[in-house]
């Protein structure tokens, strides 16, 4: 029987300022000799903290290989501060970003899963924006989610919902992986429109490997095909796993999963 390592020890950073101010827990694991390898760095979905099985994943397998990994929760999300109706892409991506600043300077592989690969997208961004694109060496989408909010939440809003969203703020909706009901914010839906990706092409200038469930209930499978579209002038790989639902925890899903980051580090 192998030991399990034991369990990272939780960093926190502070982000933004003033009333903004957050406190966002990180994961960081260095391997015992430098490798010069790049930096795993997973960016969970909404609403999944760095605790969940493919995050763990990800850090014994940057172990394995002698890499360093990143995990960290979003605001209010996990072991971070922040409220919950704060929620936005924008916050998201503001925290994501100092987090790797602070964490991984060097070059990283980006994994993220549903909403997190939206933030990936995002991130690199901001980074190619800045000059520092060439910072990414790979990306890993499970399951992607870009422009949930604008493409899968909006268009298919009940009247009961757009009404509360109007009147409160917020509509709620039960989670399939939660006892709490998955909140949606009136913020939240609004931000998501300015963050869009699925508008223009999206230049990552990286290797990218998606891995996407076709049944998925969650994220349709048509939804990763439309976002190849805007991938055209990069190296891409699509895996699509005919069984796969959102999750993609299974052990065969966390084999393809390494498999994609490991060709990132190669």
């Amino acid at each position: 029987m192998h030991n399990t390592p034991a369990e990272t020890e939780i960093s926190f950073i502070e982000v933004g300022t003033d009333a903004a101010q957050r406190r966002i827990a990180m994961r960081v694991r260095h391997p015992e000799k430098p490798s010069g390898q790049p930096t795993l760095v997973w960016l969970g979905g909404y609403r999944s903290d760095m605790t969940g099985t493919k995050a763990v994943e990800v850090e014994r397998y940057a172990m394995e290989r002698g890499a360093a990994c990143v995990r960290f929760d979003y605001s209010s999300h996990g072991a971070s501060g922040g409220a919950f109706t704060d929620g936005t892409i924008s916050r998201w991506l503001e925290e994501s970003l100092a987090v790797i600043d602070r964490a991984a300077p060097g070059r990283v592989v980006l994994i993220g899963s549903s909403m997190g690969c939206w933030i990936a997208l995002r991130v690199i961004q901001e980074l190619r924006q800045r000059g520092d694109g060439n910072r990414v060496a790979g990306l890993v989408l499970i399951a992607p989610a870009p422009d949930f909010t604008a493409e899968l939440i909006e268009p298919n809003l009940t009247e009961a919902e757009r009404a509360s969203l109007a009147e409160r703020g917020f509509f709620e909706e039960p989670s399939e992986y939660s006892p709490e009901p998955n909140i949606f914010t009136r913020a939240l839906i609004e931000d998501g429109r300015v963050n869009r990706v699925l508008e223009g092409t999206i230049t990552t200038g990286c290797p990218v490997h998606i891995l996407q469930g076709m049944r998925d209930p969650d994220v349709p499978y048509t939804h990763a095909l439309r976002l190849m579209e805007h991938l055209p002038s990069d190296d891409v790989v699509m895996t699509l796993i005919r069984d796969g639902d959102h999750r993609l925890s299974r052990e065969e899903d966390i084999a393809k999963m390494k498999q994609a980051i490991g060709t990132m580090l190669a």
